[in-house]
């Protein structure tokens, strides 16, 4: 008995790998995560060209809320569903945008069943994350030598913003487009200089995509591009392009 974890990219289609696009070719049921009841799963959107018109597919409720105890409900709830379909026998599928491995759902579920399903087994299959499909589009470099890396999930608490900003090169600032002047106005007093490279875009790879390549002198004190919950900024200290 097994299950197929699939990341599914950023975003385009035609970025899933070739592994990726067979298993959701083949699968008989697919699972993927969703926000709330009667939302579109945007991982399920992702691959809907390539799923088999037999196959069952059904969306698994994670909300967004903070209280843990619920939240491990959802899981509870979540994984039991994903082990039953696996046990009837059938070719099973979880879809998670981006990799798996990275601020995904699919890090909860693979926890629980672990802990409560140890009888599934599992294949991870690793898809494109979203910082390398906005650098390959600004043409950008993430790192180069000795250069440190951080990824941000969220921008809420400045301080950690600050810190981390004076500690690395680059800084990957994942998710809520809403906090990102903020975080402009952050990386001037944490090392970063004017010329400093930006890039920031809303819904990579995707239909109606937003992509700005800035110093960072021109986005101080002016609205930026992105305020949905999907974007992303890449700012590196060293500007070398």
């Amino acid at each position: 008995m097994k299950l197929f974890c699939v990341g599914c990219g950023p975003g385009d289609p035609e970025l899933l790998t070739v592994r990726a696009v067979s298993l959701i070719k083949s699968a008989e049921v697919i699972f993927a995560p969703t926000a709330r009841e009667g939302k579109p799963s945007i991982a399920l959107s992702v691959v809907e060209k390539y799923v088999s018109k037999s196959a069952k597919t059904t969306s698994l409720i994670f909300p967004m809320v903070k209280d843990k105890e619920s939240l491990k409900d959802y899981w509870k709830r979540n994984a039991e569903d994903i082990a039953a379909a696996v046990r009837s026998g059938k070719r099973v599928v979880y879809l998670t945008v981006g990799d798996p491995a990275l601020y995904s759902t699919w890090i909860y579920l693979h926890r629980e069943l672990k802990k409560s399903h140890k009888d599934i087994k599992v294949e991870i299959v690793p898809g494109i994350a979203s910082m390398f499909a906005i650098a390959a589009k600004a043409g950008i470099s993430l790192a180069e030598g000795d250069e440190t890396v951080a990824i941000v999930p969220a921008c809420y608490d400045m301080e950690r913003v600050r810190r981390t900003a004076t500690a690395c090169d680059t800084v990957i600032f994942l998710k809520d487009g809403r906090y990102f002047d903020s975080v402009v106005e952050m990386l001037g007093e944490s090392g970063f200089p004017d010329n400093a490279n930006i890039a920031i875009a809303q819904d990579v790879s995707e239909e109606g995509e937003i992509l700005e390549m800035k110093n960072l002198s021109e986005l101080r004190g002016k609205k930026g591009p992105t305020e949905k919950y999907f974007s992303i900024m890449v700012a590196k200290k060293n500007a070398r392009e």
